[in-house]
Parts: structure tokens; C-alpha cells; sequence
């Protein structure tokens, strides 16, 4: 074999493919810097116990199967693209439909909707409709303070009930009851005192037996307890007919701290008034009984004082005739 034939099959390989040189030669002499050859790589993909990961033999993916989005499933973009810069666009190409919010004033929200509170009296909680005792929230009021600064006074106001011919009044007053019986305990610290407003209130308007009863048996023990007068002004005929018929079934103790009083100005003898709002139906009332009171005393007096001369008439007659 001669050199040519050599070195050809030397460059070539044994299947014909040239193999890539294993180092270059030095030019230049021997100042030049030496190359160094590179590492051969390996491209094979067999395995093998220096590889850094392993993959599965049997995964084999069936491509048929994969479940594929419906088109209805893709989100259309293109047609909300212009939304962006001109929200006008999608009302003006008729891709959408324009809805606009209603308004709903506070008056109506106030009206339509049932404002509810929650309370809790005897530990049993309770929710009382206060849409439907708004009207009469003014039964029941805070007046203030008397004695060292703590001690309550409490105004229920008779006239602000509800009317019992109305067909929600037991609705009315069972959540009026509740709203009572709360207010109560939020307004009393230490001891207080309760004025019953009864004048100016018909006999309609009037608490029944059993709504008062209920009153007296949901107050909590230290309320009763802490209560240290309980001050009807305007005194009715009912009012008294009802307590003197309730007497025998509610203790002597609370007994003793119901007091009449017949006009406010009795009332501002015993407590200050300053905090306390006299509706002006029981003012106009208290007014009308206190001119009559003086009518009154004007007629006994001027009764006794024609009296006084008639029986003077008749002494003086009586002595001139027994002179003659």
C-alpha cells in the first residue's frame, strides 16, 4: 500500500467519513503557544450510569385521546380589544347590551328594607323590627339625672303608644316590649327612678294587663331591685282601677314606690326637669287641669262667699223679727 492510498483511508475511517483530527500541528515555531485538543463527545443515546436523569420506557403519550377545548370555550378577545380605548365601541357594534344600574335613594332603602336590632334580655337573645316601632320609639326616653349624678331618670310617655284598633298592634308591641326592656338596661347604671307620663293618652292607647305584667316580669332582678320610684303623673281613674287591682299579686315592696302626682309643677317639687321632654299634649293637658283647679277654687269661693252673706241674710232677718 503506498503512502497516498495510507494516508487517505487514515483521514477517511474505516466507513468512509472523514475523522475529525485529534490535534493540530505547531506554526509558527517555537515561540508559538500550544493548542490543546479537544475532548471527543459523546452524542450516543444510549443509557447509561453517568446520566443525570432517567426517562420513563413506558410513557407513551396517545395523542387521539388528549382532551381538546371546544371552540365555544375559548375566550373571545378580539371583539372586548377596542373596549379598552373606547368603551362606546362594543354598545355602538351591537356586541353587547347596555344595562344601567337603578338608583336606590336612602328613603327608599329606608322604607322598603327592615332595619333589624339584636338584644339580649335574660340571656336569651332576641331581634327587634325597628321599622315597625320607629313611630314610637319616643315612648321611652332618657331624663336625665338626680340625687349624686348616677341615679337615672326614666320618662315613659303613654301617649306615644300605639293605637289598639291598628291590626299589627300585637306586632307592634311585642317588638315595642323589647325595644322597652333593652333601652331600659342600657340607660340604668346604678339606681333610677321611672315617670309614667299618663296624661293625654285615650283609653285605646292604654298598656293592657298582660303587656304590662310581661313588662314586669322580663325586668331583670337588679333592675327591680334598683328602682326606687316609679312616679305616675296625671293619674287616670283606669290607671288607678288597674294598679289597685294588680296590688294583691305584686309585692309590697314595689307597692311602695308607685307615687301620684297630679300637675308637673308637683313633679318639679320632687325631681329635677331640667333633662326631661314633656311632650307638648300632656303641657297643653297640664295646663287645662291646672286653669280648671283655679276655676274651681274661684267657684268654691265664691260659692262659700254667697253662702257666708246668705247666712248672714238670714241671721240678721231672724234677729229683726224676734226684736219685733
Amino acid at each position: 500500500m503506498d503512502l497516498a492510498s495510507h494516508s487517505k483511508m487514515t483521514s477517511e475511517g474505516d466507513d468512509g467519513r472523514p475523522v475529525p483530527p485529534t490535534s493540530l500541528p505547531l506554526q509558527g515555531g517555537p515561540s508559538q503557544r500550544k493548542k490543546l485538543s479537544a475532548p471527543r463527545i459523546s452524542l450516543s443515546l444510549d443509557h447509561s450510569e453517568d446520566d443525570l436523569g432517567e426517562t420513563p420506557d413506558d410513557l407513551d403519550i396517545n395523542v387521539d385521546e388528549l382532551d381538546t377545548p371546544d371552540e365555544g370555550d375559548y375566550l373571545d378577545y378580539t371583539d372586548h380589544e377596542m373596549d379598552w380605548e373606547d368603551p362606546g365601541a362594543a354598545s355602538r357594534s351591537g356586541t353587547s347590551d347596555s344595562y344601567t344600574i337603578p338608583t336606590y335613594s336612602a328613603e327608599e332603602e329606608r322604607r322598603d328594607v327592615k332595619l333589624w336590632r339584636t338584644v339580649v334580655i335574660g340571656e336569651q337573645e332576641h331581634r327587634i323590627n325597628m321599622k315597625v316601632i320607629e313611630p314610637y320609639m319616643k315612648v321611652v326616653s332618657h331624663g336625665g339625672y338626680y340625687g349624686n349624678g348616677v341615679n337615672a331618670i326614666i320618662v315613659f310617655a303613654a301617649c306615644f303608644l300605639p293605637d289598639s284598633a291598628r291590626e299589627d298592634y300585637h306586632e307592634i308591641m311585642e317588638n315595642l316590649f323589647l325595644y322597652v326592656i333593652s333601652t331600659l338596661e342600657l340607660m340604668v347604671a346604678e339606681d333610677y327612678m321611672i315617670v309614667y307620663l299618663n296624661g293625654a293618652t285615650p283609653h285605646r292607647r292604654m298598656p293592657g294587663l298582660g303587656w304590662l305584667k310581661k313588662c314586669y316580669q322580663m325586668i331583670d332582678r337588679r333592675l327591680r331591685k334598683n328602682l326606687k320610684s316609679f312616679i305616675i303623673v296625671h293619674p287616670s281613674w283606669f290607671i288607678r282601677t288597674v294598679l289597685a287591682i294588680t296590688k294583691p299579686f305584686i309585692s309590697a315592696k314595689f307597692s311602695s314606690k308607685i307615687k301620684y302626682v297630679n300637675s308637673l309643677d308637683e313633679l318639679q317639687e320632687l325631681i329635677p326637669m331640667d333633662s326631661i321632654q314633656i311632650p307638648e299634649c300632656i303641657i297643653k293637658l297640664d295646663k287645662e287641669l291646672k286653669e280648671a283647679a283655679e276655676n274651681s277654687k274661684i267657684n268654691s269661693f265664691l260659692q262659700g262667699t254667697e253662702l257666708t252673706a246668705a247666712s248672714r241674710t238670714d241671721g240678721q232677718d231672724q234677729a229683726g223679727a224676734s226684736s219685733s
